[in-house]
Protein backbone atom coordinates (compact mmCIF):
# COMPACT_ATOMS: atom_id res chain seq x y z
CA UNK A 1 0.00 0.00 0.00
CA UNK A 2 1.31 3.32 -1.06
CA UNK A 3 1.42 6.05 1.93
CA UNK A 4 -0.55 9.24 1.41
CA UNK A 5 1.54 12.01 0.92
CA UNK A 6 2.88 14.04 3.93
CA UNK A 7 0.29 16.35 5.13
CA UNK A 8 2.84 17.54 7.99
CA UNK A 9 6.53 18.15 5.92
CA UNK A 10 9.51 17.49 8.19
CA UNK A 11 11.57 20.91 7.22
CA UNK A 12 9.98 23.63 5.58
CA UNK A 13 13.59 26.50 5.98
CA UNK A 14 12.52 30.13 6.08
CA UNK A 15 14.85 32.90 4.98
CA UNK A 16 14.12 36.49 4.95
CA UNK A 17 11.57 37.45 2.03
CA UNK A 18 12.77 39.76 -1.10
CA UNK A 19 11.41 43.06 1.18
CA UNK A 20 14.41 42.37 4.15
CA UNK A 21 17.14 42.02 1.70
CA UNK A 22 16.18 44.76 -0.70
CA UNK A 23 18.44 47.36 1.41
CA UNK A 24 21.35 45.31 0.88
CA UNK A 25 20.72 44.18 -1.93
CA UNK A 26 20.97 48.12 -2.73
CA UNK A 27 24.22 47.89 -1.27
CA UNK A 28 25.68 45.23 -3.58
CA UNK A 29 24.23 47.16 -6.42
CA UNK A 30 25.60 50.40 -5.84
CA UNK A 31 29.10 49.40 -4.61
CA UNK A 32 29.62 46.29 -7.53
CA UNK A 33 31.43 44.56 -4.83
CA UNK A 34 30.22 40.99 -4.76
CA UNK A 35 32.82 38.75 -2.90
CA UNK A 36 36.47 38.91 -1.62
CA UNK A 37 35.26 40.26 2.04
CA UNK A 38 32.95 43.15 0.76
CA UNK A 39 31.45 45.64 3.21
CA UNK A 40 28.34 43.03 3.84
CA UNK A 41 30.39 40.39 4.60
CA UNK A 42 32.47 42.31 7.16
CA UNK A 43 29.64 43.77 8.63
CA UNK A 44 27.95 40.13 9.10
CA UNK A 45 31.53 39.11 10.39
CA UNK A 46 31.33 41.46 13.25
CA UNK A 47 27.56 41.33 14.10
CA UNK A 48 28.12 37.29 14.55
CA UNK A 49 31.00 38.34 16.67
CA UNK A 50 29.46 40.55 19.36
CA UNK A 51 26.63 37.73 18.93
CA UNK A 52 29.03 35.19 20.00
CA UNK A 53 30.46 37.73 22.62
CA UNK A 54 33.90 37.53 20.88
CA UNK A 55 36.27 40.74 20.16
CA UNK A 56 36.60 41.67 16.56
CA UNK A 57 38.67 38.89 14.56
CA UNK A 58 36.93 35.82 16.39
CA UNK A 59 34.76 34.98 13.79
CA UNK A 60 35.49 34.57 9.75
CA UNK A 61 32.50 33.60 7.47
CA UNK A 62 33.04 30.64 4.47
CA UNK A 63 31.36 30.01 1.93
CA UNK A 64 29.57 26.47 3.40
CA UNK A 65 30.04 24.63 6.73
CA UNK A 66 32.13 21.40 5.30
CA UNK A 67 34.73 23.85 3.69
CA UNK A 68 34.97 25.95 7.58
CA UNK A 69 35.59 22.66 8.91
CA UNK A 70 37.83 21.86 6.08
CA UNK A 71 39.83 24.66 6.53
CA UNK A 72 39.99 24.86 10.26
CA UNK A 73 41.53 21.54 10.15
CA UNK A 74 43.70 23.06 7.47
CA UNK A 75 45.19 25.68 9.83
CA UNK A 76 46.50 23.30 12.46
CA UNK A 77 48.84 22.31 10.01
CA UNK A 78 48.83 18.81 10.99
CA UNK A 79 50.53 15.73 9.49
CA UNK A 80 49.44 14.44 6.25
CA UNK A 81 47.55 10.99 6.81
CA UNK A 82 47.21 11.11 10.81
CA UNK A 83 44.39 9.97 12.29
CA UNK A 84 41.65 12.60 12.83
CA UNK A 85 39.41 10.78 15.91
CA UNK A 86 36.08 11.71 15.52
CA UNK A 87 32.54 10.46 16.34
CA UNK A 88 30.86 8.35 13.97
CA UNK A 89 27.51 9.60 15.32
CA UNK A 90 27.11 12.22 13.19
CA UNK A 91 26.77 13.67 9.51
CA UNK A 92 29.28 12.63 6.63
CA UNK A 93 30.22 16.04 6.56
CA UNK A 94 32.90 15.51 9.24
CA UNK A 95 34.47 12.65 7.73
CA UNK A 96 34.64 14.85 4.27
CA UNK A 97 36.02 17.57 5.76
CA UNK A 98 39.06 15.35 7.58
CA UNK A 99 39.78 13.57 4.30
CA UNK A 100 39.61 16.95 2.44
CA UNK A 101 42.29 18.34 4.89
CA UNK A 102 44.18 15.29 4.41
CA UNK A 103 43.46 12.90 7.64
CA UNK A 104 42.26 9.74 7.97
CA UNK A 105 38.76 9.52 10.25
CA UNK A 106 39.29 7.43 12.80
CA UNK A 107 35.67 6.28 14.33
CA UNK A 108 34.75 6.27 18.32
CA UNK A 109 31.81 5.54 20.18
CA UNK A 110 30.12 8.89 21.75
CA UNK A 111 28.87 9.36 25.41
CA UNK A 112 25.35 7.31 25.62
CA UNK A 113 24.11 10.32 27.87
CA UNK A 114 25.02 12.95 25.73
CA UNK A 115 25.29 11.42 22.01
CA UNK A 116 28.58 13.12 21.41
CA UNK A 117 32.23 12.21 21.73
CA UNK A 118 33.39 13.21 25.16
CA UNK A 119 37.17 14.41 26.27
CA UNK A 120 37.52 11.65 29.12
CA UNK A 121 36.32 9.07 26.20
CA UNK A 122 38.86 10.33 24.01
CA UNK A 123 41.11 9.85 26.48
CA UNK A 124 40.59 6.32 26.78
CA UNK A 125 40.18 6.08 23.00
CA UNK A 126 43.80 7.58 22.42
CA UNK A 127 44.90 4.05 24.27
CA UNK A 128 43.74 2.21 21.26
CA UNK A 129 44.98 4.32 18.28
CA UNK A 130 45.73 2.52 15.66
CA UNK A 131 48.41 5.07 14.40
CA UNK A 132 49.52 8.32 15.43
CA UNK A 133 46.73 11.27 16.11
CA UNK A 134 46.82 14.72 14.83
CA UNK A 135 43.78 15.92 15.43
CA UNK A 136 39.99 15.60 16.72
CA UNK A 137 36.61 16.43 16.29
CA UNK A 138 34.02 17.10 18.50
CA UNK A 139 30.59 16.91 17.38
CA UNK A 140 27.83 18.88 19.29
CA UNK A 141 24.79 16.70 17.85
CA UNK A 142 21.79 18.12 17.46
CA UNK A 143 22.39 21.81 18.67
CA UNK A 144 23.57 20.59 22.10
CA UNK A 145 27.27 22.30 22.14
CA UNK A 146 29.90 20.87 24.46
CA UNK A 147 31.78 22.84 26.41
CA UNK A 148 34.92 24.12 25.42
CA UNK A 149 37.24 24.90 28.03
CA UNK A 150 36.96 20.85 28.62
CA UNK A 151 38.09 20.25 25.33
CA UNK A 152 40.80 22.76 25.30
CA UNK A 153 41.71 21.29 28.55
CA UNK A 154 41.79 18.17 26.69
CA UNK A 155 44.47 19.86 24.50
CA UNK A 156 46.88 21.34 26.80
CA UNK A 157 46.98 17.91 28.76
CA UNK A 158 47.76 15.90 25.26
CA UNK A 159 48.75 18.53 22.86
CA UNK A 160 46.36 17.19 19.89
CA UNK A 161 44.24 20.25 18.79
CA UNK A 162 40.42 19.89 18.46
CA UNK A 163 37.72 21.36 16.19
CA UNK A 164 34.57 21.59 17.35
CA UNK A 165 31.63 20.67 14.41
CA UNK A 166 28.77 22.84 16.09
CA UNK A 167 27.08 22.75 12.59
CA UNK A 168 23.59 23.11 14.31
CA UNK A 169 25.09 25.03 17.72
CA UNK A 170 24.14 28.71 16.64
CA UNK A 171 22.19 29.65 19.53
CA UNK A 172 24.10 26.86 22.05
CA UNK A 173 27.50 27.49 21.50
CA UNK A 174 29.97 29.34 23.51
CA UNK A 175 33.72 30.09 21.77
CA UNK A 176 36.61 28.75 23.32
CA UNK A 177 40.59 28.70 21.88
CA UNK A 178 39.81 25.60 19.93
CA UNK A 179 37.69 26.69 16.58
CA UNK A 180 34.49 26.18 16.28
CA UNK A 181 32.53 25.75 13.34
CA UNK A 182 28.82 26.71 13.11
CA UNK A 183 26.72 25.91 10.13
CA UNK A 184 24.47 28.72 8.03
CA UNK A 185 22.88 26.32 5.73
CA UNK A 186 19.21 26.91 4.89
CA UNK A 187 17.99 23.82 7.52
CA UNK A 188 19.99 25.85 10.28
CA UNK A 189 18.29 28.39 12.64
CA UNK A 190 20.45 31.26 11.59
CA UNK A 191 21.02 30.71 7.96
CA UNK A 192 22.45 32.95 4.97
CA UNK A 193 21.39 30.09 2.45
CA UNK A 194 24.44 28.08 1.93
CA UNK A 195 27.30 29.59 4.38
CA UNK A 196 28.96 28.69 7.44
CA UNK A 197 31.78 30.50 10.13
CA UNK A 198 34.75 29.71 12.09
CA UNK A 199 35.25 31.17 15.34
CA UNK A 200 37.68 31.50 18.28
CA UNK A 201 38.51 33.35 20.84
CA UNK A 202 42.41 32.79 19.41
CA UNK A 203 41.90 35.54 16.61
CA UNK A 204 45.23 34.53 15.48
CA UNK A 205 44.09 31.08 14.45
CA UNK A 206 40.75 32.72 12.78
CA UNK A 207 42.82 35.08 10.49
CA UNK A 208 44.55 32.22 9.71
CA UNK A 209 41.63 30.67 8.57
CA UNK A 210 40.59 33.48 6.42
CA UNK A 211 43.92 33.66 4.73
CA UNK A 212 43.25 30.02 3.66
CA UNK A 213 40.29 30.68 2.47
CA UNK A 214 41.03 32.80 0.01
CA UNK A 215 43.29 30.81 -1.48
CA UNK A 216 46.57 31.21 1.00
CA UNK A 217 47.24 34.94 -0.68
CA UNK A 218 48.69 37.43 0.55
CA UNK A 219 50.69 40.73 -1.51
CA UNK A 220 54.07 38.52 -1.56
CA UNK A 221 51.60 35.57 -3.26
CA UNK A 222 49.78 32.08 -2.16
CA UNK A 223 52.15 31.52 0.86
CA UNK A 224 49.68 28.32 2.13
CA UNK A 225 47.77 25.26 0.40
CA UNK A 226 44.54 27.00 1.04
CA UNK A 227 41.08 26.77 -0.90
CA UNK A 228 38.38 29.20 -2.18
CA UNK A 229 36.20 28.92 0.64
CA UNK A 230 34.87 32.92 0.79
CA UNK A 231 31.72 33.91 1.38
CA UNK A 232 29.94 36.47 -1.15
CA UNK A 233 28.33 39.33 -0.60
CA UNK A 234 25.02 37.94 -1.66
CA UNK A 235 25.14 35.06 1.05
CA UNK A 236 26.32 37.83 3.39
CA UNK A 237 23.03 40.30 2.89
CA UNK A 238 21.01 37.09 3.76
CA UNK A 239 22.73 36.41 7.06
CA UNK A 240 22.35 40.28 7.84
CA UNK A 241 18.76 40.14 7.20
CA UNK A 242 18.37 36.72 9.13
CA UNK A 243 20.09 38.74 12.36
CA UNK A 244 17.72 41.50 12.00
CA UNK A 245 14.88 39.08 12.20
CA UNK A 246 16.63 36.22 14.71
CA UNK A 247 14.72 37.50 18.13
CA UNK A 248 11.32 36.94 16.53
CA UNK A 249 13.01 33.91 14.94
CA UNK A 250 14.56 32.82 18.27
CA UNK A 251 11.02 33.38 20.07
CA UNK A 252 8.86 31.09 17.85
CA UNK A 253 11.55 28.42 17.90
CA UNK A 254 11.17 28.35 21.53
CA UNK A 255 7.92 28.19 21.71
CA UNK A 256 7.76 25.38 19.14
CA UNK A 257 10.17 23.83 21.82
CA UNK A 258 8.21 24.10 24.65
CA UNK A 259 5.21 22.82 23.02
CA UNK A 260 7.13 20.02 22.45
CA UNK A 261 8.72 18.99 25.83
CA UNK A 262 4.73 19.47 27.02
CA UNK A 263 3.75 17.04 24.59
CA UNK A 264 6.64 14.77 24.79
CA UNK A 265 8.18 14.79 28.92
CA UNK A 266 4.81 12.50 29.22
CA UNK A 267 4.46 9.83 26.57
CA UNK A 268 6.22 6.88 27.75
CA UNK A 269 8.79 4.71 25.39
CA UNK A 270 10.39 8.30 24.24
CA UNK A 271 13.30 10.22 25.46
CA UNK A 272 14.41 14.04 23.56
CA UNK A 273 17.71 14.27 22.36
CA UNK A 274 20.03 15.74 25.28
CA UNK A 275 19.93 19.18 25.45
CA UNK A 276 16.83 19.75 23.93
CA UNK A 277 14.47 22.37 25.78
CA UNK A 278 17.27 23.55 28.06
CA UNK A 279 17.04 26.53 27.45
CA UNK A 280 18.75 27.45 23.28
CA UNK A 281 16.73 26.26 20.28
CA UNK A 282 17.98 23.79 17.67
CA UNK A 283 16.72 23.03 14.12
CA UNK A 284 15.33 19.50 14.80
CA UNK A 285 13.30 17.41 17.29
CA UNK A 286 14.89 14.35 17.65
CA UNK A 287 13.40 11.50 20.26
CA UNK A 288 15.19 8.39 21.14
CA UNK A 289 12.29 5.45 21.14
CA UNK A 290 12.73 3.34 23.65
CA UNK A 291 10.03 0.31 23.25
CA UNK A 292 10.53 -0.37 18.89
CA UNK A 293 12.89 0.66 16.63
CA UNK A 294 13.14 3.82 14.45
CA UNK A 295 12.47 2.00 10.97
CA UNK A 296 9.08 1.01 12.50
CA UNK A 297 8.06 3.81 14.04
CA UNK A 298 9.37 6.11 10.75
CA UNK A 299 6.91 4.14 8.53
CA UNK A 300 3.56 4.27 10.68
CA UNK A 301 4.66 8.19 11.02
CA UNK A 302 4.72 7.82 7.06
CA UNK A 303 1.30 5.65 6.75
CA UNK A 304 -0.16 8.68 8.81
CA UNK A 305 0.97 11.75 6.55
CA UNK A 306 3.70 12.68 8.88
CA UNK A 307 7.20 13.15 7.66
CA UNK A 308 10.41 11.67 9.85
CA UNK A 309 14.14 11.01 9.25
CA UNK A 310 17.01 9.05 10.76
CA UNK A 311 19.02 12.39 10.12
CA UNK A 312 22.73 10.33 10.51
CA UNK A 313 21.18 7.50 9.29
CA UNK A 314 23.24 4.27 11.19
CA UNK A 315 26.24 5.86 11.48
CA UNK A 316 28.97 7.17 9.34
CA UNK A 317 31.18 3.99 9.50
CA UNK A 318 27.88 2.49 7.41
CA UNK A 319 28.57 4.47 4.81
CA UNK A 320 30.13 2.41 1.85
CA UNK A 321 32.61 6.04 1.21
CA UNK A 322 34.31 5.45 4.99
CA UNK A 323 34.36 1.64 5.00
CA UNK A 324 37.95 1.52 5.00
CA UNK A 325 38.51 4.16 7.93
CA UNK A 326 39.53 2.59 10.97
CA UNK A 327 37.19 2.43 14.49
CA UNK A 328 36.80 1.43 17.71
CA UNK A 329 33.37 -1.13 18.78
CA UNK A 330 30.99 1.22 18.53
CA UNK A 331 27.88 -0.23 20.26
CA UNK A 332 26.44 3.20 21.61
CA UNK A 333 26.31 4.62 17.89
CA UNK A 334 25.12 1.49 16.65
CA UNK A 335 22.45 1.30 19.50
CA UNK A 336 21.79 5.12 18.95
CA UNK A 337 21.25 4.58 15.09
CA UNK A 338 18.56 1.66 15.37
CA UNK A 339 16.08 4.19 17.69
CA UNK A 340 16.57 7.86 17.08
CA UNK A 341 14.46 9.38 15.12
CA UNK A 342 13.78 13.62 13.74
CA UNK A 343 10.11 14.94 14.36
CA UNK A 344 8.98 17.67 12.00
CA UNK A 345 10.25 20.84 13.24
CA UNK A 346 10.12 24.28 11.58
CA UNK A 347 9.21 27.84 12.70
CA UNK A 348 5.17 28.41 11.57
CA UNK A 349 4.97 24.40 12.46
CA UNK A 350 0.88 24.03 14.28
CA UNK A 351 0.81 20.44 13.88
CA UNK A 352 2.83 19.53 17.05
CA UNK A 353 -0.39 17.65 18.76
CA UNK A 354 -0.48 16.00 15.57
CA UNK A 355 2.57 14.84 15.56
CA UNK A 356 2.41 13.84 18.88
CA UNK A 357 -0.60 11.62 18.01
CA UNK A 358 0.42 9.93 15.85
CA UNK A 359 3.91 9.36 17.74
CA UNK A 360 2.07 7.64 20.47
CA UNK A 361 -0.29 5.49 18.30
CA UNK A 362 3.08 4.57 16.47
CA UNK A 363 4.12 3.70 19.20
CA UNK A 364 1.17 1.32 20.62
CA UNK A 365 1.57 -0.59 17.87
CA UNK A 366 4.72 -1.70 17.54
Amino acid sequence: MTPPPHSVPLLRPRLPDGAALAPYLAEIDASRWYSNFGALERRLRARLAEHFGLPEGGVVCVANGTLGLTLALLALEPSRGALCMMPSWTFVATPLAANAAGLTPWFVDVSPESWSLEPDGARQALAQAPGPVGAVIAVGPFGSAPNPDDWDRFTEETGIPVVLDLASCFDSARPGRSPAMVSLHATKVLSTGEGGLVCSTDPDFVERVRLLSVFGLTARGSEAWGLNGKMSEYAAAVGLAALDAWPETRRCLAALTTQYVAALEHLSGVRLSPGFGRGSVSGSCNVEILTATAESVDAAMAEAGIETRRWWARGCHRHPAFADCPRTALPVTEGLAERVLGLPFYVDLDAVDQVCGALREALEQA
